[in-house]
């Protein structure tokens, strides 16, 4: 890891990933977690202030870059939640099988190595009844923005730690033994367009 990835990407990414557009797409599907609630990428923490306090018993906090897991502590003590951090990547999860009740993914599958691992990890630990609850940046639909997207790929993940920004989301989670029970995809306001299609919602282990 160079001095860039170690001491300047992770307050970029703190920065960027905490922009209110990004806090509104987080507010979509983070406060639907409860139970056991396991958060894959967790970073610097943003997505506490949008748990139900009253509905989440314990959060498996999974982030596996330690300049990250100090940004946010201040926000862990500061939170209210029974956090517990797990200092591994997304494609290992160290809970049992079945054990979780809630799995919440976003702005995250755009950067993992594996995503197709790592869901396959969500899969093993989520209930029967369990749901995965997501939003993610991917592949746009207009041709002419998944042909700038094809074209800054390499460039961007050297400089946004590993991110891709043409995965095709709701396929990649459906290939992973998911069934939806709400998708949305749209361009996000006040986005650059190569960066703001999501995709986000709620599925369900087949």
């Amino acid at each position: 890891m160079n001095l860039y990835e170690r001491h300047l990407l992770p307050h970029l990414t703190h920065c960027v990933c905490g922009s209110p557009v990004m806090a509104h797409q987080r507010r979509r599907v983070v406060p639907g977690a409860s139970g056991q609630v396991l958060e894959i990428g967790f970073g610097s923490g943003l997505n506490l202030p949008f748990y139900d306090r009253t509905k989440v018993r314990r959060l498996w906090a999974l982030e596996p870059s330690p300049e990250m897991r100090a940004l946010a502590a201040p926000r862990i003590e500061a939170s209210g939640l029974d956090v517990h951090l797990l200092e591994l990547p997304g494609e290992a999860v160290p809970l049992p099988d079945q054990s979780v009740d809630s799995v919440v993914v976003t702005f995250t599958l755009c950067t993992i190595p594996d995503a197709a691992a790592a869901l396959g990890q969500i899969r093993r630990v989520l209930r029967p009844d369990g749901r995965l609850l997501f939003c993610e940046h991917g592949a746009a639909p207009t041709p002419g923005v998944r042909r700038w997207q094809d074209r800054l790929n390499g460039v961007w993940g050297a400089l946004a730690g590993g991110c891709n920004l043409n995965r095709e989301m709701a396929p990649l989670i459906e290939d992973a033994g998911f069934r939806f029970d709400e998708v949305r995809s749209a361009y996000v306001p006040r986005t650059p367009r190569f960066l703001g299609y999501n995709t986000w919602g709620v599925a369900r282990p087949r």
